[in-house]
Order: C-alpha cells, then structure tokens, then sequence
C-alpha cells in the first residue's frame, strides 16, 4: 500500500535554540551529525538574520576561499564564520585556534565559528588537542518523534521512512525508498572514498547489509568476519568507520552487578530505522510488519529516540547476564537517576520474570515499558506502560530542570 507524505514544510529541529545559546558561549560550536541530516539547514536558519559567511569545503570555488585561511577569516573577523564539511581540512584547525585567541584578545569571547562535520571521531580527534576549552560539541540526530509530531505526523511513517528530513518530508513511499537507495549509494561510492577509505563498496555494503539484519545483537565480530571472508581486525575497521560516521551505534553493556556474570559485547544498531528498512528491501509498512526484523528495528528506533532526547547529559547503555536477564536501555541522568526501559512493540506488552530480575539487579529510579500503544498507565511494582512520544516527551522535560 503507498501512502502519501503528510509532512509539509521545514519541521523546527529541537536542537537550533541550544546551538544558539553555545554560539553565546563559546568561541567555536561543532556540529556532528551524518550526512543529509539537516545540519546545513539548521545553520542556515540560525544566521538568516545576521551576519555570517557559510563555507563548503566539498565546493571547489569555497575551497579556493581558504588557500590563505588567515587573510580570509581575519577579514571576516567580526562575523560568524560557518565551515562545512570541516574534517576535510586538518590543517585548519590549528588556523583556527589563532584566530579565536586573537580575536578573544581584542573582545569577542563568543560565537566566532560554526563547524559543520559528518565524521565525528575523525574531526573530535583532529581539533581535540588544538581548540581544547574553545569549542563545544553537539549531535545533530534524524528527526525524532517529538520534533515529527509538530506536523501532525503519524509515528508509523517515521519508524518506516526514519527521520532523514528528505526521506521522511518525501511525497510518497516510493519517493522516499528511492532517496534512502541513493544516499546508501552515494555515501559507499562516493563518500567514504573521500575520506580516504579505500573498501569496496560492494564490500562494505554487505557488510551494513548484514548489520540490518542483525539489528540489536551483541557484536560477533568472527561470525561477521568468516561471513566477508576478512580477518576480526577488518571488521572491527569496517565497524570504526560506519560509527565514526554516526550511521551505526555500538551501545555498551552496563557493568552494575559484580556478583553476576555479565554480557561483554557490545549491541549494533543501525541508527536510522529507514535505512535499516532499505538495506533489507523493505519498502511498505506491510512489508516491515511480516519480516522477522520488524520487532528489531522498533526496539532501534525507540532506542535511538531515546538518547537522541537525552544528548550528552546521560550515558546510555543495556543489561544483561549470561542466563538472558536483560533490559533493553539503561539511562544514567545527572542527579544519580537511572531510568530502566523494556522495548516492546505490541500494543498489549506481557512483562517477562526476567524484567524484574533485572530491575532488583540495576536498581532504577523509574521503570518503564515503552509500547506500541499510546496509552499510560501503571503495571505495579513502580513500573509504567508508556508509548514512545510521551517517554521522549518526558525525558525532554526532565533534562531541562
């Protein structure tokens, strides 16, 4: 069945206020996100009433701009200066750090550049040593369920389409599953090149293929390896590379009980539901409904709302022992609170013996069962029953106060 978009428009992304507010703190902000995520956009909207210069480093003629970056940036000394694409350029950071000191030394404390990145460990690294205490980092996820519901929106086509503003404000299905095919495409073709990674594409697209269809497992790096034929150092290169680009999420374990033999390994998760979708050829919602994946790719897609809503200020992580008690999602938030959350997508969720197990073992402040319902109520014992929207909704608000 295909079905229209019924997203119009730009949706306001929950992140542009707190760019904002870094940009009066800091001399230099650093926004992460993958590619086609929104992060140019989002740049674009913050500075469309001031004076700001935005760069691309992937277009020749802005590339020429920075063959002498002192001249260029000194002279716009009094301006927000927006770079895109920044890991391109290493040797523009210890520029950078130049310019920051001296314009902090003649006044201007705050708001002097904007960096734009798409691989996160790659540019973390090349500036960690040079601009240290004069940048601040934020994370730029795909659209979640609480910036979607200010259209209106249906969070079925969310979880279907993911949250990749061009896939998700696609006018149809269709439309939406051939841009997903394209940016898989692109990005093993052309992008990951760039970056002076020289992996087949073929290669590297079964590879994702593989880690779709393992969605949510603990990491088998021998299974992965015979499977492509390569050796475990490769794949732990291949899985280095796709959570550098904010495309796969490696989520730890929880070490709470040392009287219990606990899980090591780490679960994988593709980040963005519809692109687990697209890798597996999965182009309806019927199609998603009957393949075995599908309680996978909910459980990854309330998972990935969940610490895109908690950002930085919480660690995330899940729990489980070698006799199978888990829980799907640990948060630790500030003030010493642990959230314990059990993913289920049926609308009548069933709690397990293990749950509680888990629960005396972890020990949360609050326990939840995020559903496929929309409903709250309680299930006794401190545990609530809750729909997605409103549990991100929650820790929204709780990480304000």
């Amino acid at each position: 069945m295909e079905s229209s978009s019924i997203f119009t428009g730009m949706i306001p992304r929950r992140l542009t206020p707190i760019v904002r507010q870094r940009l009066c703190e800091f001399p230099a902000v650093g926004l992460l996100g993958p590619r086609q995520v929104g992060k140019s956009t989002l740049a674009h909207a913050l500075t469309a009433d001031a004076a700001a210069d935005y760069l691309d480093l992937e277009n020749p003629i802005d590339q020429a701009k920075l063959e002498d970056p002192v001249a260029f940036l000194s002279a716009r000394a009094d301006r927000l200066v927006i770079i895109d694409e920044v890991q391109r350029a290493p040797g523009l950071f210890q520029v950078l750090r130049g310019l920051i000191d001296a314009n902090t030394r003649k006044g201007r404390h705050a708001g002097q550049f904007l960096l734009l990145g798409s691989a996160s460990i790659q540019l973390l690294q090349q500036s960690s040593e040079t601009l240290a205490g004069r940048i601040a980092y934020l994370e730029l996820a795909p659209i979640d369920v609480t910036e979607a519901s200010t259209a209106d929106a249906d969070s079925g086509v969310l979880w279907m389409r993911g949250g990749f503003p061009r896939s998700l404000l696609a006018s149809s299905d269709q439309v939406s599953t051939r841009w997903r095919e394209a940016f898989i495409t692109t990005y093993l073709e052309r992008d990951i090149p760039q970056l002076g990674q020289r992996i087949p594409a073929t290669t590297l697209r079964r590879f994702w293929t593989m880690l779709a269809h393992r969605q949510g497992a603990l990491l088998n790096a021998a299974e992965l390896a015979r499977a492509l034929a390569v050796d475990g150092k490769t794949i732990a290169k291949y899985l280095d590379l796709m959570v550098d680009l904010l495309l796969v999420r490696r989520l730890p374990p929880l070490h709470a009980n040392a009287g219990k033999r606990l899980t090591k390994s780490p679960k994988i998760y593709v980040r963005d539901s519809g692109l687990v979708h697209s890798l597996l050829r999965l182009d309806t919602l019927e199609d998603i409904l009957s393949h075995p994946i599908a309680g996978a790719s909910w459980e990854g897609y309330v998972i990935e709302n969940l610490i895109g809503a908690a950002s930085s200020r919480a660690e995330a992580s899940f729990y489980r022992t070698a006799t199978g008690v888990e829980l799907d999602l640990v948060l630790d938030l500030p003030g010493r609170e642990r959230w314990a959350i059990e993913i289920k997508r049926s609308t009548a969720p069933k709690i397990e013996k293990g749950f509680y197990t888990a629960l005396e073992d972890v020990q949360p402040t609050r326990s939840f069962i995020v559903y496929g319902g929309n409903e709250r109520y309680p299930k006794g014992q401190g545990i609530e029953v809750i729909g997605m929207r409103d549990v991100v909704a929650e820790l929204i608000e709780r990480l304000k106060s």
